[in-house]
């Protein structure tokens, strides 16, 4: 990871945002060009579960971003690093496999 691994995480979930938004889109679009029967098609799944598929992901991954966006906050305020649950620290492997970590691995069980 990067220098910053929050601004690395960041970077990730915007890129990831941006992709998921666009199949999105792209999802939105052909399902209006064409007229053909979806929730009957037995070649495979339908338009709209590949949407709603798309838009879980698409909110995990704004969810992702709001962590991150809470990490920085942190880092600014002086409080990254603790536990938001029991205010204890983080231990610094959790840390560096998750940048955006709110909780330590007790409190996240």
């Amino acid at each position: 990871m990067s220098a910053d691994p929050l601004g690395a995480e960041r970077a990730a979930a915007l890129a990831q945002i941006e992709a998921l938004t666009r199949e999105f889109d792209a999802i939105v679009a052909a399902s209006r060009a064409s007229n053909a029967d979806d929730e009957h098609d037995p070649e495979g799944a339908t338009i709209a579960f590949e949407r709603q598929q798309v838009a879980a992901l698409l909110e995990a991954a704004r969810r992702r971003l709001a962590d991150v966006d809470a990490a920085v906050t942190a880092v600014e305020a002086g409080t990254y690093g603790r536990c938001e649950s029991c205010g204890g620290p983080i231990a610094p492997e959790r840390l560096a496999a998750r940048p955006s970590a709110r909780t330590c691995i007790t409190c996240a069980r």
